[in-house]
């Protein structure tokens, strides 16, 4: 019978689902055209920029904080203290590669951020590239694992949400969040990006690095 009733619930609520689905209204113009039309206002030129730090800069601001959160999370609920776990041997291959992407990866971080106004780029996919080097520089024994974070790696993980904040607050006097004046709009957006790139790599890097068995203070 438990079994039965449960059964013609879940009907039911796919038939609900099914109708409300049938019942929604055409789909208007969508999202391109409002996005073309205000591009002369965003600052930048390539629209996913314009929408993700300018048209909707606050579901961007959340998931920062989304993140921010995750991060503080781990740390919350991971051991103050870990034992050191023994090196393994680590090929010189290996740390020769890093060494020598490791760079690379840095100056195609840098040129992502920058190429984000006009092309696809921007602070998320710039973040992760720098965060990625500094997990295949931990990989190959070159960087150390992180543990209870020192007040410089605190700054710099928080420091891109809170300038991102900071720029939100400031133009609350204009009458609607992160509205950005139209002639100040593209610098502001790189100060932006500039911060959640920092901000973003370290926490990315973090979400890995603070895991690690090989806890040593940072």
């Amino acid at each position: 019978m438990r079994r039965g009733a449960v059964g013609v619930a879940a009907l039911l609520f796919a038939g609900v689902l099914i109708g409300a689905l049938l019942g929604l209204p055409a789909p208007g113009a969508g999202l391109p055209p409002l996005v073309t039309a205000q591009m002369g206002n965003s600052g930048v030129t390539h629209p996913v920029t314009a929408v993700l730090l300018n048209f909707r800069g606050y579901d961007t601001l959340l998931e920062v904080a989304v993140l921010l959160v995750a991060l503080l999370g781990l740390l919350a609920v991971q051991r103050s203290e870990r034992a050191v776990a023994p090196g393994a041997a680590v090929e010189p291959v290996l740390q020769t590669l890093a060494r020598r992407a490791a760079p690379l990866m840095v100056v195609v971080g840098v040129y992502l951020l920058w190429a984000g106004a006009s092309r696809p780029g921007g602070a998320f996919q710039a973040a992760a590239v720098l965060a990625a080097g500094a997990v295949l520089a931990h990989l190959a024994r070159l960087l150390p694992a992180w543990s209870a974070p020192r007040a410089w790696l605190r700054t710099g993980i928080t420091g891109g949400f809170l300038v991102f904040l900071a720029v939100a607050v400031a133009l609350l006097g204009g009458g609607a969040l992160l509205q950005y004046p139209p002639a100040h709009a593209g610098l502001l957006i790189l100060l932006i990006e500039a911060g959640l790139t920092v901000s973003l790599a370290l926490l990315l890097a973090g979400l890995f690095l603070f895991l690690s068995e090989e806890g040593t203070r940072r």
